[in-house]
């Protein structure tokens, strides 16, 4: 039988729809400066403020179109999705446990290619992309929040210990999600030698 959440997260909600539109923005620019780009060779996306904050050099990689078409597309595409499921739950829609399931999966394959991407931004293109790390500063959070409350809802099966773990947790998202943009920033600041780029 299907169980269906009885408690709505509105915190949670709200959180989607700004991941969303957030999201939105930063992939509809990211396009349109590929366009751009593609139209005109002389063309500088205002994002480029310097050789290590710059879009141009991540849209043109090879890790900027990884799945052989231009990655914010995907964002155009997937960031719809948290928007609709913030708008639904602020409506009184309460989802089953299989759709929080279906959609805590969904949102680890996002997380798991933004840390691919931070990884390849970092460590292989030598940049950091203004849009792109906005981007990051949604995805993160929003893996945190939706699997946790997949977790403690019983979505995800882990037991009673899971449950009661993933309920604490959600306490210390924002610790959690601080944690990590310090990792992404301490590693940006090791390998590309943030500081001497900032003050020369």
């Amino acid at each position: 039988m299907t169980v269906a959440t009885t408690k709505r997260p509105t915190a949670l909600a709200i959180w989607l729809i700004f991941a969303g539109v957030v999201g939105l923005i930063a992939a509809f620019t990211l396009t349109m400066d590929d366009i751009r780009s593609l139209e005109d060779d002389t063309f500088n996306p205002a994002c480029n403020f310097s050789p290590i904050f710059q879009c141009s050099a991540n849209l043109e990689s090879w890790q900027g179109s990884a799945f052989g078409f231009p990655n914010p597309l995907i964002g155009l595409v997937c960031w719809m999705a948290p928007i609709v499921v913030g708008m639904a739950i602020l409506s009184g829609a309460r989802f089953s446990k299989w759709f929080w399931a279906l959609y805590a999966i969904g949102h680890t394959l996002a997380f798991g290619f933004v840390c691919w991407l931070v990884f390849q931004s970092i460590f292989r293109i030598g940049t950091l992309c203004p849009w792109c790390m906005v981007t990051w500063i949604v995805t993160i959070p929003s893996f945190y929040a939706v699997v946790l409350h997949a977790v403690r809802i019983g979505a995800i099966p882990l037991g009673r210990g899971g449950r009661k773990l993933a309920d604490t947790l959600m306490g210390w998202l924002p610790l959690l999600v601080t944690v990590s943009f310090l990792i992404i920033a301490i590693a940006a600041v090791i390998r590309l030698d943030l500081f001497s780029s900032l003050l020369g």
